[in-house]
């Protein structure tokens, strides 16, 4: 089955490429945009399929994009050395320290003692601690602060066969995908969770000259961002990734723990006191007097890493333990930043902005429906900032020519934008789980699709009934 589908994958994309290339009439775009059309369905269907091995499917792009016209080789490239790549390589950086010292473990064994016996309570502890704090830095910077303590905790329910082996894979997939769904739906929550929320509130005051305050949006995000989390707990806990315990995850085995494991050492001080000053920065460091950002804040914590000594000799990271860094997900990351940044050059963005417009012609609860599905599964494929910024001033003049207020179609591009859980690529917090290998990739994508499904319901209520309440100007 598996190879089957590989194979099939493996024709499948370039035949899909040739026909959206080779036949204009299919779309009736000019080359460029078409050959970033054609190239962006032979990447998507070789990563869903797995046809090559994930990493070398996201260097494609360096390849057919430069030969097709669909974008130059700088444009191709240049997306490899993203900010947000090197953002994650020093947050994986400082995982690899807290697992080297075993801080991990701590932190894990913390948890258990305080959640208690229930698998369910942790997956639902682990799920509001990362809506919460992606409710105040990017999903990203959430996702790599909760993913060594989720790792932590699967490897030692692991250790203690706590649960029979079904049960360890839904424990294990439940919370990996509760980590990174929960990294997003926190984030519509407030309008500095999410780059398109902020997108929001640019259009409105610049093209509607309306002032959109933190609580505005927070009255309507928070609602939107309760429903999904509850619907999102319900749904992996009892329906997709259900656990059958053979016995207790006990605190006072987790507390005996924690006394085993002695005092921390200097290391996994030094490990705290960077890992809380990395969470703290990227948490408050928009109130420092200077700019920093999520790069550089990821960045300095890795480098302090191999400027510190050990007491053990060395570093308390060296060069060698890099070998763990998932080099094949940074290139991931590339590889969806580079046909992101194709769609805008070759004007495709454009493109699909005016298929959009023709939604002129339904009715109001028509276009939330097909305009939020629209949007949710373009942002699979595409950053939530480039569909966001393309789409919220067409927003605009698409509600002035059906006759209503612009809020509801603004705030369905907004939370839309934000709301992709079936693919690796479609947000870092999605590839950051799927790097762990706990994943396969039709595990997302199945769950990732009914999670769609329930988003589109979600934020078309939301739009239909409480945003002329709430956000009504």
């Amino acid at each position: 089955m598996q190879f089957s589908l590989k194979k099939a994958g493996l024709i499948l994309g370039p035949s899909l490429f040739f026909l959206l290339y080779f036949i204009p009439s299919i779309t009736g775009l000019e080359n460029s945009p078409r050959a970033v059309l054609g190239v962006t369905a032979w990447v998507a269907i070789w990563w869903i399929t797995e046809a090559l091995p994930i990493p070398a499917t996201s260097l494609l792009p360096i390849i057919l994009l430069p030969l097709t016209g669909g974008a130059d080789q700088a444009t191709a490239t240049m997306a490899y050395g993203n900010p947000i790549v090197f953002m994650y390589m020093g947050g994986f950086t400082i995982a690899i320290a807290i697992e080297k010292w075993n801080l991990h473990r701590r932190i894990a064994m913390s948890i258990i003692s305080i959640l208690g016996t229930s698998s369910n309570r942790i997956i639902l502890g682990v799920g509001l601690a990362t809506a919460f704090l992606s409710m105040w830095i990017s999903n990203a910077a959430t996702a790599l602060m909760m993913l060594p303590i989720a790792i932590a905790l699967i490897t030692e329910i692991k250790e203690k066969k706590f649960f029979n082996e079904k049960s360890l894979q839904n424990f294990s997939k439940g919370l990996l995908l509760m980590v990174a769904y929960s990294a997003s739906i926190g984030g519509l929550a407030t309008i500095v969770g999410s780059v398109p929320n902020a997108a929001f509130v640019a259009v409105a005051n610049s093209m509607l000259n309306q002032n959109i305050t933190f609580s505005d949006w927070f009255l309507f995000g928070i609602i939107v961002t309760t429903v999904l989390m509850v619907v999102l707990y319900f749904y992996i806990t009892k329906i997709k990734f259900p656990v059958e315990q053979n016995g207790e995850i006990s605190s006072d085995f987790a507390r005996q723990q924690l006394k085993d494991l002695g005092p921390m050492s200097i290391e996994e001080k030094m490990v705290s006191v960077i890992f809380c000053l990395i969470g703290s920065l990227w948490i408050f460091g928009g109130f420092l007097p200077f700019a920093l950002s999520d790069t550089t804040i990821s960045m300095t914590g890795a480098v302090l890493l191999f400027m510190i000594p050990s007491s053990k000799g060395g570093r308390i990271l060296d060069w060698i333990d890099m070998k763990h860094l998932s080099w094949g997900l940074l290139l991931l990351f590339g590889g969806g930043l580079s046909l992101a940044a194709a769609f805008e050059s070759s004007g495709l963005t454009s493109w699909f902005g005016d298929v959009l417009s023709n939604l002129e012609q339904f009715n109001y609860l028509v276009i939330l429906i097909i305009l939020t599905a629209t949007i949710l599964f373009m942002t699979e494929i595409m950053s939530n900032t480039a569909v966001s910024n393309m789409l919220m001033p067409i927003s605009v003049g698409l509600a002035a020519g059906i006759g209503v207020a612009p809020y509801g179609i603004m705030a369905v591009v907004a939370l839309a934008s934000s709301c992709a859980f079936m693919l690796p690529i479609s947000t870092p917090p999605n590839a950051a789980v799927f790097s762990t290998n706990e994943l396969k990739i039709e595990d997302m994508v199945k769950a990732g699709f009914w999670m769609n499904i329930v988003s589109v319901v979600v934020i078309v209520l939301a739009v239909y009934f409480l945003q002329p309440i709430i956000l009504n100007f």
